[in-house]
């Protein structure tokens, strides 16, 4: 089974794993909100900040796939998006892919108020 660690309190992302859920097999993915459930992530030593920020998933061997190597992951498993992962993985379009997806993560993270309170906690347990 394959588990996706993604923000659930940012809409954009909540509408697209719900979207995923609806059009993917049936036993194939375990969604987890790390907004409710963040000590999924430290089995990977992945911080709350770094888990909003990028989508995480772990595939059935135990590996993490981090920004869109977890797109890669999850499109793979899905009919008619498998068309789509192929394209992405090609070398000079998944290296485009990675950087426009890093400045969006960015940007996106940046804009919401509960990413910069995970943000300000992370600060304040490195002070304390």
């Amino acid at each position: 089974m394959i588990k996706v660690f993604y923000d659930g309190k940012c809409g954009l992302c909540r509408r697209e794993i719900e979207h995923y859920k609806v059009i993917s097999p049936l036993s194939v993915f375990d969604w987890v909100d790390v907004t409710v459930d963040s000590a999924a992530l430290e089995k990977f030593s992945i911080s709350y900040a770094d888990a909003l920020k990028l989508l995480h998933a772990e595939d059935a061997q135990g590996v993490l796939h981090v920004g869109v190597d977890a797109f890669l992951l999850i499109w793979r498993q899905i009919p008619r998006w498998r068309i789509l992962a192929k394209i992405v993985a090609f070398p000079g379009v998944y290296s485009i892919m990675n950087i426009i997806y890093k400045v969006f993560a960015v940007w996106r993270f940046n804009r919401l108020a509960h990413c910069q309170l995970a943000i300000d906690d992370k600060t304040k347990k490195k002070i304390l």
